[in-house]
Parts: C-alpha cells; sequence; structure tokens
C-alpha cells in the first residue's frame, strides 16, 4: 500500500528514515509525490572540441595519463586526471575524494558529467559524476535533481524513487475521476508521477506536468469554494449596523479617504448589516490605507456593542498596530476602550488584561497569535482583523467565537495578487481592492545596478547612515539543492561586518532563527540600535521602520518582481525620501527587461500581471499557507490557462454536485478532507 512506512521500502531503514523525514516523506506515496525541482540532461554525449561555451555536459573520455594525487592542505587533497576522446583533452579536478585515485585507471573509458569551465583555451571540470562506461544507469536519459537534506544525496533520492516505483507502479490511483483526465486531454496519475521523475522526452514530461498541476489546483479550488458555501450558508447573530463612532473618525481624520477606501468600506457595511458571517479580504498596495478601513469596521463594531480584535504577525507589528489605533481614537476623541495583548506581556499584567476581556470592558484588543490562546475569553466579540500569514479556518474562528456565535472575519493583505489568479488564492473569501494610492504620498527612487557597481550602493548607504538614516540589505534565499554561487545573508554579514562597514551596527535576519531572536534583531533595527540590517526575505512581512530609507536587493535576478515590489514597500513609510537599489547580476536582456518595469511603476497591481506573464503562476501561490507546499506549486504550475480551466470545472462542480457524490469521486474527495482537514464538511 502507497501509506506504507518509507523505512521500509528496500534501501531506506530506520537511519535513512530519519533523514527522509526532514523532507516531510514519512511514507511511499509521499516519496512518489517528491518531485524533482530540477533535471539534468544526459541525453547526448558531447565531443571536447565542440564545446564553445562553459556548462553542463556529458562526456565519453578515456583516462590518458596517470592521475596526480597530491594534499594542498592537512584538510584538503586534490587529484587531477587528464582525459581525451577522440576530439581533444579535458583535465578533471576532484577535491577531498581520495576514494576515486584508485577507481581512475589509465586506458579505461568513463562518462563524465559536470560543469565545463574554459580558460586558456583549456577545458576544465571541478568535482564532476564520473563513473565506468559499463557501470553508467544515468548515461542516455533525462535525471532528475531533488531538494536535498543533510546527509542524503541526490543519487540515493533517484535510487529509492526508482524502488518505489518499480514496487508500486501499479498501486497509484487516479484522484482525478475518467471523464475529467479524458475531457482535458490529461494522463492517468501513474504515468504523470512515472514522468515527472524520470521523463523520456518533452512531450511525456509537459503532459505529466500538466496533469499533476490540474489535480493540485483543482483539490485547492475546491476545497476553498467548499469552505466559502459552508460561510455564506452560516447565518449570523452579530449585528454591526452603528456607524455613529466610524464617521466621527472619518470627519477629524485631516485628510479625505480615496474612492477605492470608500468602496471597500460600503462593502464592509453591507457585509456587517447581513444576515450572513462576513468572510472578507482587503487587498492593498503598502501604504494604500487599509489599515483606517480596518479601524472604521472596528469602530462600527463597538458602536454597536461589540468587541473586536486586530492580530498581527509580530510583536512590532502588533505594537505599531496599537499606536496607530490609539493615535486615531485620541484624534477622534472617542471614548473606546483598546489594549495589547502579547507574548512579552508580564503575567500581571496579563491576567489584568484577560479578566477585563471576559467583563467586556475592552472595546478593541490588538496582538499576536496570543490572541487565539485558550485562555483568551471575550465577553462578546463581533469582529476578527488578521492578516494573510494567519490560516484563519475553522480551528481558530471556533477559539473566538463566543457563546456560539460566529465572528465577523477581515483579512488584510498587501500581497498584489493578479486577478486570475485571485480567485483561485482566495476562493473561500470574497475580495475588495484599493487600488489607488492617498495623494501626496512620496514615491520610493528604484534605480538597477550592476554587480560592479555595488561598492557605489554600499558607500550611498554610508552616506545615509551618517545621516542618522538606516537601510535594509536582503540577500536571496539559497535552495539546498543548488551550487549556485549566491549571496547568502550570513556570508555577506560576516563580509561586510569585517569590511565596508565595519564601523557600523549591523544586525542579522534569517528565517532559521528562531521567533524571539528575529523579534529581538527587529526591536534593535525599530530602535536604531541597528544601522543596517542584513536579511534573508523574512523582511517582507510585518516590518514598519519609517527610519529606514535604502532597500539594497542582492541578486534582485532572482526574485519575482511581486516579491521585489513587497521588499521595495519596506522604505518610504518616514517624511524622508526613500530609495530602492536593486542589483541585477544577470546579463540577459529579460532580466533587464523586468526589473525595468519596476523603475516604471510603482503600482503593485500591474506589477503583479506583468510578473505572471513573465514567470508564470507558481510564485504566487506561496502566499497562503493552504497546506500545499510553495514549491509543490511553484515548480508544477507553470501556465495560467491550466489555472483558468480547473476554475471554471470547480465552479460547475460545486453548482452541480457540490458534496462530490458517486464512486469517480471518491479519491478527489479524500484528498481535499486530507489537505484541508477540519475545515472542510461535506454535508
Amino acid at each position: 500500500m502507497l501509506d506504507a512506512d518509507i523505512q521500509y521500502l528496500k534501501g531506506v531503514g530506520p537511519k535513512r528514515a530519519l533523514k527522509l523525514h526532514k523532507l516531510n516523506i514519512f511514507t511511499v506515496e509521499e516519496l512518489l509525490n517528491y518531485f524533482p525541482v530540477k533535471y539534468e540532461d544526459r541525453r547526448a554525449v558531447k565531443n571536447i572540441n565542440e564545446i564553445c561555451d562553459q556548462g553542463e555536459y556529458l562526456l565519453k573520455v578515456r583516462i590518458f595519463e596517470k592521475p596526480k594525487h597530491s594534499r594542498i592542505k592537512k584538510n584538503m587533497s586534490i587529484i587531477k586526471a587528464i582525459c581525451k576522446d577522440d576530439t581533444g583533452f579535458i583535465t578533471l579536478t576532484f577535491f577531498n575524494q581520495d576514494f576515486l585515485i584508485d577507481k581512475l585507471i589509465v586506458g579505461e573509458y568513463y562518462y563524465v558529467f559536470g560543469n565545463v569551465k574554459i580558460a586558456y583555451g583549456k577545458l576544465e571540470t571541478t568535482n564532476p559524476e564520473i563513473e565506468q562506461m559499463n557501470k553508467d544507469w544515468k548515461a542516455g536519459n533525462i535525471m532528475p535533481v531533488y531538494g536535498l537534506t543533510y546527509g542524503l544525496s541526490n543519487n540515493e533520492i533517484t535510487k529509492l524513487v526508482k524502488t518505489a516505483l518499480e514496487t508500486y507502479y501499479e498501486e497509484i490511483q487516479n484522484i482525478l475521476p475518467e471523464e475529467i483526465i479524458k475531457k482535458y486531454r490529461l494522463t492517468s496519475k501513474k504515468n504523470a508521477v512515472k514522468a515527472l521523475h524520470f521523463p523520456s522526452d518533452n512531450r511525456k514530461y509537459s503532459l505529466a506536468k500538466r496533469t499533476i498541476a490540474f489535480e493540485k489546483l483543482l483539490i485547492m479550488q475546491l476545497g476553498l469554494f467548499n469552505i466559502k458555501n459552508n460561510m455564506s450558508n452560516e447565518s449570523s447573530d452579530i449585528k454591526i449596523r452603528n456607524a455613529g463612532l466610524s464617521e466621527k473618525l472619518l470627519s477629524s481624520i485631516p485628510y479625505k479617504l480615496t474612492k477605492a477606501q470608500l468602496k471597500v468600506i460600503s462593502e464592509i457595511k453591507e457585509d456587517l448589516k447581513s444576515q450572513k458571517t462576513m468572510n472578507r479580504l482587503i487587498q492593498g498596495d503598502v501604504g494604500s490605507g487599509k489599515t483606517v478601513v480596518a479601524v472604521y469596521a472596528m469602530l462600527m463594531a463597538a458602536g454597536s456593542g461589540y468587541q473586536s480584535s486586530m492580530m498581527a504577525p509580530t510583536e512590532i507589528l502588533a505594537l505599531q498596530h496599537y499606536e496607530t489605533l490609539k493615535e486615531f481614537i485620541k484624534m477622534a476623541e472617542l471614548d473606546v476602550n483598546i489594549e495589547i495583548l502579547t507574548g512579552s506581556v508580564k503575567l500581571k499584567e496579563k491576567e489584568e488584561i484577560l479578566n477585563k476581556l471576559k467583563s467586556g470592558e475592552i472595546d478593541i484588543i490588538v496582538g499576536t497569535h496570543a490572541l487565539i490562546e485558550d485562555n483568551v475569553e471575550f465577553n462578546n466579540i463581533g469582529l476578527v482583523v488578521t492578516d494573510e500569514q494567519h490560516r484563519f479556518g475553522v480551528r481558530q474562528r471556533a477559539k473566538l467565537s463566543n457563546k456560539g456565535k460566529a465572528p465577523h472575519i477581515l483579512i488584510m493583505t498587501a500581497t498584489p495578487i493578479p486577478r486570475t489568479l485571485a480567485l483561485m488564492i482566495y476562493g473561500d473569501l470574497d475580495i475588495s481592492l484599493i487600488d489607488e494610492m492617498p495623494p501626496g504620498r512620496q514615491k520610493v527612487i528604484t534605480s538597477i545596478v550592476t554587480d560592479k557597481e555595488k561598492t557605489k550602493a554600499y558607500d550611498f548607504i554610508k552616506n545615509q547612515v551618517d545621516n542618522g538614516r538606516q537601510a535594509y540589505i536582503v540577500a536571496p534565499l539559497v535552495d539546498e539543492s543548488e551550487v549556485l554561487e549566491l549571496n547568502s545573508a550570513v556570508e555577506i554579514y560576516k563580509e561586510l561586518k569585517s569590511s565596508y562597514f565595519s564601523g557600523y551596527k549591523l544586525g542579522l535576519l534569517h528565517g532559521k532563527m528562531s521567533n524571539s531572536e528575529k523579534e529581538e534583531v527587529i526591536n534593535k533595527f525599530y530602535k536604531g540600535r541597528i544601522n543596517v540590517l542584513i536579511s534573508t526575505t523574512v523582511v517582507e512581512v510585518g516590518v514598519n521602520v519609517p527610519n529606514a530609507v535604502v532597500m539594497l536587493v542582492l541578486n534582485a535576478e532572482r526574485f519575482g518582481l511581486a516579491q521585489l515590489h513587497q521588499l521595495r514597500g519596506r522604505v518610504g513609510r518616514g517624511n524622508y525620501q526613500s530609495y530602492c537599489i536593486l542589483v541585477n547580476e544577470s546579463k540577459s536582456k529579460k532580466s533587464k527587461d523586468r526589473m525595468n518595469i519596476l523603475k516604471r511603476t510603482n503600482n503593485g497591481f500591474i506589477i503583479a500581471e506583468e510578473d505572471l506573464k513573465i514567470r508564470g503562476p507558481g510564485d504566487f501561490f506561496g502566499v497562503r499557507q493552504h497546506g500545499l507546499s510553495k514549491l509543490e506549486i511553484q515548480n508544477i504550475v507553470n501556465n495560467v490557462e491550466t489555472v483558468q480551466q480547473v476554475q471554471l470545472l470547480s465552479k460547475k462542480l460545486i453548482e452541480e454536485n457540490p458534496t462530490l457524490n458517486g464512486d469517480d469521486y471518491h479519491n478527489l474527495k479524500l484528498e481535499i478532507m486530507n489537505l484541508f482537514k477540519d475545515d472542510i464538511v461535506f454535508n
């Protein structure tokens, strides 16, 4: 059976199983669904004299003379072997691979696969894969490359997948009903799985990819539509109709709201007055004024006798929301009681806040996910404002509901999603757009520089810091399956601390740090104790430092445009002119054109649409915690047409067969329930 424990697959065992667990592979099925991140084409052998450019090649060579083995340092050895084919010579260099010296035999033929470099007319490859000609099982094939973890090689995973396919191939069942497979010209699940791991040609690979993409998207879309159906059938006893306090706020703030903000407010008012529970997403660029709209809704709740809560992903952001709300309430001279509850609130103070919440003395509470802990009880909560970081499912809503009444939900996001995909990604929500900026907001000046001009950018940052400002330097995440010469945040931090910025206060922020470590660094940066923060993209979410005026992104060509736009939104939040500097290390025209889109416009929605055209839809699926991992979708969904086909089919199925009755739909229904767990109720 496919749900068999992975350790019992031939070749695994308890020790290797623990390593596979790190990749979230616990069963045979999970191994079969662990698709490659890229491929190596080893179908054609290249002659040495045909190699003009650096790149990966498969060569068939003979060892020309006895390899030289030497020790450079105490812990480093080197083997150099000169090889030839009928057309020329190449040098193979191996570091710390002493075991090879007995295997490299003069006169024997080998297959060699690796990155060939050309210097002064001579060819060399370092640490290539090498196998005796009669033992090589990879030559002539397209080989998979998997995401790895420490202690597991690509060869090991490849062999295990091969074993799993040989043993369990016939047990792989279709998730999609036969009629859907035929209608959309897809292939069977077992063919698709096999062709994604070991593609024999491009046509079969493309068909396999489309089939798996179709399946994953259909599971996701039907699940979200099902949640939405259940929500809209849920009548609400919470009637929020009094907008007196909210209107008082609008008349006291020193600016007029934009048409887009007013339109969203009227959509929220309609929701709150209706018989149904609101479940609405506000999508708007950084700085478009989402917070004031959320405050309007919370004041409506307070005016109607209900409590509301506002949840943020980090303590700093919660604190910033709290300060903003207090400012609004003070400005409008409102009698509204507001408090903040985060993990770092002292115990005595926390108990006091919890008592006031329970008794109903607090109207608005701002906090982190500490708000959905078991000991938090509300008197009568009517509205929850949260952000996209929180997957706000049935369980979380149940935790916040009181006396059987489910509160209204308002979700805010600054991630621009193209309209075509918004329905797919936010299929369980009603969507509101704030697609215009308040007048007078300062534009961030964006410039694109090459790697050689990086030092000028560092000098520019120093100059800004000397004038009392702060800056971010962002490095891309390095995927473990890649051996790319990329700047990782830790390396850059070490390098800059000891060179360019030796006299400055530098901070480091990356995803492997614990939440409390991240909070501490962000806090120091917020308070000005760090001049320059070197970070991976964890800085995208929830850092609002008005004094930070420069965003420098290294290897900018590695990021999606929407992601770069998000990073740019971290600066330009104060009264100072702000700058975004993108270091583009790619020489391709495509990369240059992409960067220029950011230079031309500050509109996140235009940028997202352009990004969709260039990079395809995969990147956008990382924004929500659906249980579908970002990588799963990112590498598979590369075609907008498939997304649109699935949307139309999902709508049709939800109308005609909402509970997915029938044997044909049994497996599909199980997969949906498995992905969304208790958020899904098939009546």
